[in-house]
């Protein structure tokens, strides 16, 4: 998960109200249900003793938003009498859970907001340039069309014989070889402000593989191809977008071996090295477990992927923290070091999530069945011990 959209939880020291509420509804009686909801919010907020401006700021929030169209779900989260942000989320919260405390009550939205609500920018390419859309939480917003230089000729006319038959041949792949850079390029320019996590190609087979061989290696990086798609009419949607869930469910796979083999290889003794499943070697260190050694990481910034494991005993563990992300510790004589005359305890999951934030890192949700860090916290670090 990509949590540079959870930046505005940095900007003020709390408390924070945090509120998981199911906003799916789609049927005839999709406002009152809304409307039932969204007192239950606040009536919790109230029960859990929050301020009345920032309680209020939450129910005139709610009250704004409109029953219909609207994502599975939403996670508000609230301080100082202002909603400070709105997350929509990718699946529904089964019930309405609210909390009140010093830190936002992030850690949910690793199950609730994975990288499909950021989107995906799909890129339909044919010869003569690319069409752009950003796809995220099932809706579809044009991003733009790409149009390559058009010196070849058009319609089915057969060329000249002979030499010239050769030029025009040639004159007619070598404008296309400029048209897919013309499309590489101005994909990997827009890319940073798209917000999406995956790109994805699609159209003619030749075409589109032409553009992902001219991309940047990093974009190349999170680039799928799928087939399915196009400029053209007649795009059979329900088979491409069937095929789009199984790159999305790809995409996530591989992300989450990627970043457990990172994790496992930097586990090693101090002195060891192992290697990864390309036999690169990495160093040992590169990676820690446990509340103790992942806080001390990330007193550190060095965080580079966060990884929780949701029913083990380490997320739900309280550590000492600050106003500031970086204030943090297994103790309040640390946090006290670091200039808080008031630390507070808050859940160790949502104290290292406000440091990933911090530190520009990413996190993972670790299911159960796999083989995640003891505790179930962990990390893969910028650089070893």
């Amino acid at each position: 998960m990509q949590l540079a959209s959870l930046a505005p939880l940095l900007e003020r020291p709390g408390p924070w109200a945090s509120v998981y509420l199911d906003t799916s509804h789609a049927t005839e009686d999709a406002a009152q249900r809304r409307a039932l909801i969204d007192r239950a919010a606040v009536h919790r907020l109230a029960d859990l003793g929050v301020d009345g401006p920032t309680r209020g700021a939450v129910g005139e929030y709610l009250a704004g938003l409109p029953a219909a169209g609207s994502p599975p779900g939403r996670a508000l989260f609230a301080a100082d009498g202002a909603v400070a942000l709105d997350a929509p989320l990718s699946a529904s919260p089964p019930d309405v859970a609210a909390t009140w405390g010093p830190l936002p009550h992030t850690a949910p939205l690793l199950a609730l907001l994975d990288d499909t609500a950021a989107g995906c920018l799909i890129a339909a390419v044919d010869r003569t340039g690319a069409e752009l859309e950003l796809r995220a939480l099932g809706r579809n917003t044009p991003a733009g069309t790409v149009e390559g230089p058009q010196r070849q000729a058009r319609g089915h006319r057969a060329p000249p014989a002979d030499r010239r038959e050769w030029h025009y041949r040639h004159r007619r792949e070598d404008t296309w070889e400029r048209t897919a850079g013309i499309i590489a390029d101005h994909i990997a320019r827009v890319w940073p402000d798209s917000g999406a996590c995956l790109l994805v190609l699609t159209g003619d087979v030749g075409e589109r593989r032409a553009v992902h061989h001219r991309l940047p290696q990093g974009l190349r990086a999170v680039t799928t191809e799928v087939d399915g798609g196009g400029r053209a009419g007649g795009i059979a949607h329900e088979v491409f977008d069937r095929r789009l869930d199984e790159a999305w469910e790809d995409h996530r796979r591989r992300h989450l071996d990627a970043v457990l083999d990172d994790f496992h290889a930097g586990l090693g003794r101090p002195g060891e090295h192992a290697t990864d499943g390309g036999g690169t070697e990495t160093a040992p260190g590169a990676a820690a477990q446990g509340v103790p050694a992942v806080v001390s990481a990330a007193q550190q910034h060095r965080l580079a992927t966060l990884l929780v494991q949701a029913g083990r005993h380490d997320p739900d563990r309280p550590v000492w923290t600050g106003p500031r992300a970086d204030h943090i510790g297994v103790d309040r004589a640390t946090v006290r070091s670091m200039g808080v005359d008031d630390p507070r305890l808050a859940p160790a999951a949502d104290a290292l999530l406000r440091c990933a934030v911090a530190a520009g890192a990413d996190a993972v949700l670790v299911p159960d069945t796999a083989p995640g860090p003891a505790g179930g916290l962990g990390a893969v670090l910028r650089w070893p011990a």
